[in-house]
């Protein structure tokens, strides 16, 4: 990895209320897309599930592709980066496995060059009951990933998450001790948990780990009538927020990373280093 520390480039959060048609959330995408470009970022992030919100949580088996780059969703994702040379994160895309009837939920990071760089499948799934009449049961469609996944990009190396991930700060210590310097958490938070917790994960997530972070996240009522909170955000490593989308809606939020800044602060306030991981193993001993 080239070292960037002097460098800074915009990156932007794209936030979308994604139905249940691949062509309508495509074309929708599209025009974020481009104002993201316009607006001069070299990384654009899109939300959980920004091809497709079903009708029902096993509606999405039926979008499902191959992982071989072939299908209408990644060709999408490669074409997108390509025309704008720019890092495209296509934040969760139903993969279909060889090993089982259910599907990944991976997150697609492609290349200035039109490439697939990196897939991450979702560590952590959403089985949970948010209230008397609201419960989600992810691992009933989806089987989870098993690998921490960070990619090395031309303007910053990448932290990969999905969603519910936000809530297992090991897994970005992890993310963080591999050499990210930028997290990402493209979501579909529920309204209900999101205006609880959001905005004070993802500052969590920025402080410990003393690293930017991009939350892109859908933000209105979709075709099944699920509520997600919006609220895109971009927060830097002292958790000051540095772009935020104040309501729902579709919509492109931009903000400088500053990669310099970050590695000043990580040496002026050595936390990372100070860590003594391990250490109730060894009492336990």
């Amino acid at each position: 990895m080239r070292d960037r520390a002097h460098e800074g480039f915009i990156a932007a959060a794209v936030q979308m209320v994604s139905g249940d048609q691949v062509d309508t959330n495509l074309t929708i995408a599209t025009d974020l897309i481009a104002q993201a470009a316009d607006a001069g970022a070299k990384l654009v992030v899109l939300p959980e599930n920004f091809a497709f919100m079903g009708r029902y949580e096993g509606a999405v088996r039926g979008v499902a592709e191959p992982p071989d780059g072939a299908g209408q969703i990644q060709q999408f994702l490669a074409a997108q980066a390509l025309a704008h040379g720019l890092v495209l994160v296509g934040g969760s895309v139903p993969l279909s496995s060889t090993e089982t009837d259910k599907i990944f939920s991976s997150s697609l990071v492609y290349g200035p060059d039109g490439r697939c760089m990196a897939r991450y499948d979702k560590l952590h799934l959403f089985d949970v009951q948010v209230g008397d009449q609201e419960g989600y049961k992810e691992s009933a469609t989806f089987t989870a990933g098993n690998a921490v996944v960070t990619v090395d990009t031309p303007f910053a190396q990448l932290g990969l998450s999905i969603c519910y991930d936000l809530r297992f700060p090991e897994l970005y210590r992890q993310l963080t001790q591999r050499g990210a310097e930028l997290l990402l958490v493209p979501s579909a938070f529920t309204a209900t948990t999101g205006a609880a917790h959001w905005s004070a994960l993802l500052k969590a997530r920025a402080v410990e780990n003393l690293s930017h972070v991009v939350a892109p996240n859908q933000g209105g009522v979709h075709a099944s009538g699920r509520a997600t909170y919006g609220h895109s955000m971009m927060i830097d490593p002292w958790g000051r927020v540095l772009a935020c989308q104040t309501d729902t809606g579709a919509g492109v939020i931009t903000a400088k990373i500053d990669l310099a800044e970050q590695q000043a602060v990580r040496q002026q306030f050595p936390a990372l280093s100070h860590a003594r991981i391990g250490i109730a193993d060894m009492n336990a001993e």
